[in-house]
C-alpha cells in the first residue's frame, strides 16, 4: 500500500527521520511495509495535486518504499517509484565520491529528491541534519550560523538560484566555502556562477539526475559508483544502482522500456567518459531548477482577453538557467504586469512568465505545431515588453 507522509518545513521536518531510516531499511512502522508518498505540509494545493495524480491509498508493488514525484510544478506529476536498494546505493556512492560521510545542511524543501536525499544521507552517515526554514524562501544569512553548527566533514545541496543569493552575502559565501562540497543541481550552472563560486573558495561539485535516479547520479559530469551512462541517437540514458522501479501506475512507461534503465528527455555526449549536457529533447523549461511545462502556462495565458495566440518557451538566463517567456498575437492592448497577475491567478509563481514578446504572427511546423527553436531565436534580438 502507498501511504502519504506530509513533510512540513524548517526543524520540523526532523521529526521525519525515525521513518525514513525504516524506508532505507527496507521497510516502515507499518506492518505491511507500505510505501511512501511524500507531501507537503501546509500547501494545499500541491498536496491535492499530488495525491490526485498518484494516489495514496491504493496497492503498489511490493518492492516500492519511496515515490517521488517528479519536479513538474504544472500539469500531471509521474511518481518514480524507488526502491530501499536504490536510495541506499545513492547515498553510499554519494558519500564515497565526497571523501566519506558526514553532516549535512537542509536548505531545500524536503518533499523533493533533492531535499529528500540531504535527510537520507544523514540517516545513512548516523548524523543529525542542521535544518533551514525555507518556507518563505531562502535566507543566505542563515547560513553562517548554521554551517558553525556543524561538525566533521560537511557537506549541503543547492540549486543555483540559491548560490546566487548567497554569493551577494559575503558572511553567507564565506560559510560555504567552509564546506568540504556543495552538491548543485536542478538546473544547468551557468559558467560565470561557477566561477564566482570558485573564486569565493566554495567547492561546487555539479550534480546531474532526476526523481528517477534518486537524485543526481552524475558528478561534475563522472558518474557516481554503480551508475552507467549510454548516449543513445543523442539522449543521455541512464542506468545501474540508482534507478528507479519505474512510475506510479504507468508500467509500460517507455522513458523505462529497458530493465534497470532510464531515458531521459537530455542530449548530451559522452568525451573520455565525462557527461555534458547539450539541450532537452523536450519541450519542457527548466528554471531556478523547477520544471515548466509550457502547454500548461499558454493554457493560462490563452484565457486573458486580451491574447489571441500564445506560446511559451524558455530563454538563456544565467541565474535561473532557463526564464520564462511568451509571446502573443494579441487582441487588445496588455502589459506584462497584467499577463503575469492573470496567470497567477491559477498557477505557481514560478510558472508565470518574466518576459512578455507581442508579436504578429507566431512560427509553426507541421501541422500547426509551434516550432518553439524558431521562435527562441526570433525573440532572442528583441527587448521584451513591458
Amino acid at each position: 500500500m502507498l501511504r502519504e507522509m506530509s513533510v512540513p518545513t524548517g526543524p520540523a521536518v526532523a521529526e521525519l527521520l525515525p521513518q525514513l531510516s525504516s524506508i532505507l531499511d527496507g521497510n516502515s512502522d507499518d506492518a505491511n511495509c507500505d510505501a511512501v508518498l511524500p507531501v507537503p505540509a501546509g500547501d494545499d494545493r500541491e498536496a491535492g495535486r499530488l495525491r490526485g495524480a498518484l494516489s495514496p491509498g491504493s496497492p503498489i508493488q511490493p518492492e516500492a518504499a519511496l515515490v517521488v514525484a517528479t519536479s513538474g510544478t504544472t500539469g500531471t506529476p509521474k511518481g518514480a517509484m524507488l526502491s530501499a536498494d536504490a536510495l541506499r546505493a545513492s547515498g553510499t556512492a554519494t558519500h564515497d565520491r565526497l571523501g566519506g560521510p558526514g553532516s549535512w545542511l537542509l536548505a531545500l524543501p524536503a518533499h523533493h529528491i533533492a531535499g529528500l536525499q540531504v535527510l537520507l544521507r544523514s540517516v545513512l552517515a548516523g548524523t543529525r541534519p542542521e535544518i533551514l526554514d525555507v518556507s518563505d524562501g531562502f535566507d543566505p544569512s542563515q547560513l553562517p550560523a548554521a554551517v558553525g553548527r556543524m561538525s566533521g566533514r560537511r557537506y549541503t545541496s543547492l540549486v543555483p538560484t540559491q548560490l546566487v543569493k548567497a554569493l551577494g552575502d559575503p558572511a553567507a559565501a564565506e560559510a560555504l566555502a567552509e564546506l568540504d562540497a556543495v552538491l548543485l543541481g536542478g538546473a544547468a550552472t551557468p559558467v560565470p556562477l561557477r566561477e564566482r563560486a570558485e573564486a569565493a573558495g566554495i567547492n561546487v561539485v555539479r550534480t546531474y539526475g532526476m526523481s528517477e535516479t534518486a537524485g543526481g547520479c552524475v558528478y561534475d559530469g563522472v558518474p557516481l559508483r554503480g551508475v552507467e551512462i549510454w548516449i543513445v541517437d543523442g539522449r543521455v540514458v541512464l542506468g545501474g544502482s540508482t534507478v528507479a522501479l519505474g512510475y506510479r501506475g504507468m508500467p509500460n512507461h517507455p522513458a523505462f522500456a529497458d530493465a534497470g534503465r532510464f531515458r531521459t528527455d537530455d542530449a548530451g555526449v559522452l568525451t573520455d567518459g565525462v557527461l555534458s549536457i547539450t539541450g532537452r529533447l523536450d519541450e519542457a523549461i527548466s528554471t531556478g531548477g523547477l520544471t515548466i511545462v509550457p502547454q500548461v502556462v499558454e493554457a493560462a495565458v490563452a484565457t486573458h482577453p486580451a491574447v489571441r495566440e500564445c506560446a511559451v518557451v524558455g530563454l538563456p538566463d544565467e541565474r535561473l538557467g532557463e526564464r520564462v517567456a511568451v509571446a502573443i498575437v494579441a487582441s487588445a492592448a496588455v502589459t506584462l504586469a497584467d499577463l503575469r497577475a492573470h496567470v497567477a491567478l491559477t498557477l505557481d509563481a514560478t510558472a508565470v512568465p518574466r518576459e512578455l514578446y507581442i508579436v504578429e504572427t507566431l512560427p509553426t511546423k507541421g501541422p500547426g505545431k509551434i516550432d518553439r527553436s524558431a521562435l527562441r531565436a526570433a525573440l532572442a534580438p528583441r527587448r521584451p515588453a513591458v
